[in-house]
This record gives structure tokens, sequence and C-alpha cells, in this order.
């Protein structure tokens, strides 16, 4: 799918997703963490945000980042083809695909990460209940939570709780490449 699409779509589902929780862009600014401007640049399809500033939106609004790049409203059962996947290139050889994603009954998201040797990428914190789950596909992963790092080998998985920073690196000399599922919960515990 071109840049281009994936950019007014997500300027029209930020724009729906606000209006309908009738929140100003003051509000979404203050819930996200993200500023008054970034979010008009967003919302006027002028920019494509990064995959930490789509997280923060999506979060704050409620819903997944499938949901903010979404083209159209989501049938019983959705295909998504293989052009039709949403990239975001991470660094001079690495990307994070996002798969597909629901946001009912809870938030749901599949994504295929690959990244280059010594390529990192720190991913903010989710709401309160969020966890993730992966399994490498191909070569090592290095995950740090709470200052606390695991190594993960091909044919490993792990199961933590993203409510928190954390971080996935390739510290290996080969490619890494790992699938996975970010779960989050429909309302957050402290709401």
């Amino acid at each position: 799918m071109d840049p281009e699409t994936i950019t007014a779509a997500i300027a029209n589902n930020v724009r729906a997703q606000r209006a309908h929780r009738q929140m100003t862009l003051d509000e979404l600014a203050a819930r996200s963490g993200v500023s008054r401007g970034m979010l008009v640049q967003v919302e006027q399809g002028r920019t494509n945000p990064s995959i930490n500033t789509l997280t923060r939106i999506a979060d704050a609004l409620g819903v997944t980042v499938a949901r903010m790049v979404e083209v159209s409203d989501t049938p019983v059962v959705r295909v998504v083809h293989p052009a039709d996947v949403v990239t975001f290139a991470h660094g001079r050889a690495s990307a994070a695909r996002l798969l597909v994603g629901t946001d009912a009954p809870a938030i749901l998201e599949l994504w295929d990460w690959r990244l280059a040797p010594g390529d990192h990428h720190d991913g903010d914190a989710h709401p309160p209940g969020t966890r993730e789950m992966l399994t490498v596909l191909e070569g090592e992963l290095t995950l740090t939570v709470y200052g606390r790092s695991h190594v993960v080998g091909a044919g490993g998985a792990v199961v933590f709780s993203a409510d928190r920073p954390h971080r996935y690196a390739n510290e290996g000399e080969g490619p890494l490449r790992f699938v996975m599922v970010v779960t989050e919960p429909r309302e957050t515990p402290d709401q």
C-alpha cells in the first residue's frame, strides 16, 4: 500500500476516533503525550507519524495501531493481502510490519519484525494490562524490560507486561526476525 494512502487513512481515522469520543485536540494531546501541533499535522495528513507516536495516539483513543491505519471499515472476515500490509521502516535495514489487528472485543495486533545487526527499537509503555508475546523465527533477540535483559533465540518465545518501557535489540551478527502479538484490555484497570 502506498504511503499517501496510509497517511490519508491515519488522518481520517484519528479525526474520526477523536470526534467519536468528543475529544478536543488539547485533550488528545494531554492523554497521548503527543504535541497539539503534531496532532494537527497528523489529522491533516501532512506527516507520516512514527510507530511510537502512532501507538501513543492509538492508546489515548483506546484503539489499535491497526485501526489507525485501516483504509476502510472492517468486515466480519478480513483477509490482509501482502500488498496491504503496513510497513514501518526502522533504520536502514530494519522494519516492523503490522500484519493485522482488531479492537473488538479486545485490542489485538499481529506484527512481523526484522532488525538488522546492531539495530534496536525502544517501545513506549502501553496502557496498564497490556501484554506482548513473541516468538523468534531467526537470529537472537535481546529484550530489555525495566533494565533487565533477556535473550531469546530462534524457536524460543517470551511473554511480558508491556505497560512499561521496553527494548527489542539485535545484538547478534546476523539478521533477527520475530513475530509478536500485542493484546491490550478494552478498559484499562485505572479507568
